[in-house]
C-alpha cells in the first residue's frame, strides 16, 4: 500500500525549464538561488543543472539545438513568470539594486515597487523569462 504524506499533497516537486544557453542560465539563477534563497545546487550534467530548497527543486536544461529557431516569449503558450516569496520589502531593495548593478532588465520600472497589490521586483533571467520576487511581510 502506497503511504500519501498529506502534507506535501499538491506541493511542487520540481519545475523543468529548457533554455537557450545553459552556461548564461546558470551564472544567473545560481546567483539568484543560492545567495539569495538559500538554494543548493542539486544535480549539475552536461545539459543541465538543478537547484533545491526544501523538497523542490528548480530545473534548467538546454535546448536541443533544432528548436532553437523559435525563441521565448512569456506572452505565448507556455510558462509565464516564476515567483518567490521573501521576507521583507529590505529584501526587494537590496536584490533590486544588486540587480541593477548586474545590468539585469527590470521590469514595470515605473510601477516598481508597489506593482499589482504588493511589494515586489519583477525581472527577467537571460531568455526573458519574467522572476517576480514578493514581499511577504
Amino acid at each position: 500500500m502506497v503511504q500519501i504524506n498529506r502534507n506535501m499533497n499538491g506541493t511542487i516537486h520540481h519545475i523543468e525549464i529548457y533554455v537557450s544557453d545553459l552556461e548564461k542560465t546558470k551564472l544567473f539563477w545560481e546567483w539568484l538561488l543560492t545567495s539569495k534563497f538559500s538554494y543548493t545546487k542539486f544535480q549539475e550534467w552536461q545539459r543541465g543543472v538543478s537547484f533545491k530548497l526544501k523538497d523542490t527543486y528548480v530545473v534548467f536544461v538546454q535546448t536541443e539545438d533544432n528548436y532553437l529557431d523559435i525563441a521565448y516569449h512569456r506572452k505565448r503558450t507556455g510558462l509565464n513568470h516564476l515567483a518567490f516569496h521573501c521576507d521583507s520589502k529590505a529584501f526587494v531593495d537590496k536584490l533590486t539594486a544588486e540587480l541593477k548593478e548586474k545590468d539585469v532588465t527590470i521590469l514595470y520600472a515605473d510601477k516598481h515597487p508597489h506593482v499589482e497589490d504588493y511589494y515586489a521586483v519583477f525581472f527577467e533571467d537571460p531568455d526573458r523569462i519574467k522572476v517576480e520576487v514578493v514581499c511577504s511581510a
